[in-house]
């Protein structure tokens, strides 16, 4: 029986083929340092938001929803007399249910009464006026106030600047490097940008009404930017 041809390829071979492959790669890597470079910019907000609200509870669906419209009027007004622009409020949540009770003998749930409940959330342009308003919205009426927010907002300025800062920060480990591994930087070969979410402190008030004025500490945010930059190398110069 005739045995099946078979193929040898000498290692010598493969080698001579693929080293000039290899050989072109090389040339085209780029030696190079990569590092991170972090800037923090701290910074008071200027721009305060708040939900407030108001429920009533009726035997009737039209009962609830005619004091309710009436209560919220009466926080409207206030808001109005205190400075705030039309523009910088507005209804968030609007919701009239049924209440229901308990009909011990049979298990049934009948429908008792109605609640009303209308939301409004506020921008406060002035983070100064921030406790007296909340002060007035429950003075008028207001029995839920909370989702308290500070934001900045001119970030993307900030964060302008924390860019030019991270680079910076990033040029300075990358030299240090360069003197520790005895070469020098060329030009930047990449440039890119971590992660950088504005942070927004929250803080959540009591639904009750409250007898104390309230106390409200807006703080600081911290603006933070994060860098990754790629530098060619050279050898040091003599």
């Amino acid at each position: 029986m005739k045995k099946p041809a078979v193929l040898v390829v000498s290692l010598a071979a493969v080698l001579a083929a693929t080293l000039p492959a290899t050989s072109a790669l090389a040339d085209d890597v780029v030696s190079a340092i990569s590092v991170s470079g972090e800037a923090n910019v701290s910074v008071a907000p200027d721009l305060a938001q708040i939900d407030a609200g108001v429920a009533n509870d009726a035997k009737s669906a039209k009962e609830a929803s005619d004091a309710n419209n009436a209560a919220m009027g009466k926080v409207l007004l206030a808001l109005k007399g205190a400075g705030i622009a039309e523009k910088d409020y507005r209804t968030s949540r609007l919701s009239l249910q049924p209440q229901y009770g308990q009909n011990k003998s049979t298990g049934a749930s009948p429908v008792v009464g109605f609640r009303a409940s209308n939301r409004v959330t506020v921008k406060i342009r002035d983070v100064t006026k921030v406790a007296s308003i909340i002060d007035t919205l429950v003075a008028a009426g207001a029995n839920d106030i909370g989702n308290i927010s500070f934001e900045v907002t001119q970030a993307s300025k900030l964060l302008d600047d924390a860019r030019e800062q991270a680079v910076a920060d990033a040029r300075r480990k990358a030299e240090i490097y360069a003197k520790a591994t005895g070469v020098t930087l060329g030009a930047p070969l990449s440039v890119s940008e971590g992660g950088a979410p504005v942070p927004l402190f929250k803080a959540r008030m009591a639904t009750a009404p409250m007898a104390a004025p309230a106390a409200v500490a807006p703080g600081e945010e911290t603006l933070s930017v994060t860098v990754n930059v790629s530098w060619a190398i050279k050898p040091k110069e003599q």
